[in-house]
């Protein structure tokens, strides 16, 4: 969402139309699911996709049409065989696109765009509204806004990294890339610094054993716990196993974990919760590397985040494997 609605301000500064194409239904096995989108122009797509396919390459050809003729439309995509529109796709599903004319030099779009990103920036929480009829989209409070299509602001889930080390240092931009804002703590100065974390949100140096002078952890955290040491990990281990958590992941053998798991016992942890951490870390892909450690532990968070987004019912997780 921030990176198509920047280059759709991008374009609008140049007095550019476009068309933002917009997955607002779908059933059965589709390449994307709700919510997902594209921005088109005149020469072609421009930013996002809508699952690539067939579907993608018929939105980017309607939409550029709809560029000529200045207007919206909604159509449906049958991904199966039809009688009345055969793509050439058989995932089994169907899906409806609302393709929306942004005109470039609409004051009202651009304000819209304007405020989203700043929405996000500031990571405040909302909905962004696409009417039905193709008229200016807006921001609202309301996930359910009448003749609209509501999504969420895809403000991003915290990442609170525990050590800077090598697993930290390659974990950091991939959890990037995938949504995630990262938050990297450790107690050695000379390694939390821009210059090693260009991709962190925030870069602490502190104290392991009182996590609470530096910042607040919420419900809503994605927790990695691979510090220096099992001592640290064991410190940290007992502050945050101690409040609510989204995800909790410690790096480590077999064999440290009984370890640790038995100082935290010890301590009077909770067993559900030491249950609850994901130890070892990561979905297990045989990673040796900083490198492909961090593909494992980004897999394995990506999964627990789609996991607690479906929680509120069934929702498309937009997986292509499925």
């Amino acid at each position: 969402m921030q990176s198509i609605f920047a280059k759709l301000l991008y374009e609008m500064e140049k007095h550019h139309d476009t068309v933002l194409v917009t997955i607002i239904r779908e059933s059965g096995s589709t390449p994307r699911g709700e919510g997902a989108q594209m921005l088109v122009g005149a020469q072609g797509p421009l930013s996002g996709t809508i699952g690539g396919g067939n579907v993608e390459n018929l939105s980017i050809l309607h939409a550029r049409d709809l560029i000529a003729q200045r207007c919206s439309d909604l159509h449906e995509y049958p991904l199966h065989r039809s009688d009345t529109e055969d793509i050439g796709m058989v995932c089994g599903g169907d899906v409806t696109a609302l393709f929306t004319f942004i005109p470039g030099t609409d004051a009202a779009w651009a304000a819209l765009a304007a405020d989203l990103l700043q929405h996000i920036a500031d990571r405040r929480p909302g909905y962004l509204a696409l009417p039905l009829d193709g008229t200016v989209g807006f921001l609202t409070d309301d996930p359910e806004k009448e003749s609209s299509f509501t999504m969420p602001l895809s403000i991003g889930e915290r990442a609170i990294l525990f050590g800077a080390g090598h697993c930290s240092l390659a974990l950091t931009p991939v959890l990037r890339s995938v949504g995630f804002r990262v938050t990297v703590f450790d107690d050695r100065p000379e390694l939390v610094t821009p210059e090693r974390f260009p991709a962190a949100e925030r870069l602490i140096c502190g104290d392991f054993s009182h996590i609470d002078r530096y910042l607040s952890c919420s419900a809503e955290d994605y927790i990695v716990v691979m510090t220096s040491g099992h001592t640290h990990d064991f410190i940290v281990q007992e502050q945050i196993l101690r409040r609510d958590f989204a995800y909790v992941g410690v790096i480590g053998s077999r064999a440290k974990t009984a370890s640790v798991n038995a100082r935290l016992r010890a301590a009077g942890v909770q067993e559900t919760a030491i249950a609850s951490v994901h130890t070892p870390v990561g979905i297990a892909i045989k990673a040796v590397t900083p490198e492909e450690i961090a593909v494992s532990i980004a897999g394995e968070m990506i999964c627990e985040r789609a996991l607690r987004r479906e929680k509120d019912g069934p929702r498309h997780h937009g997986c292509p494997m499925h």
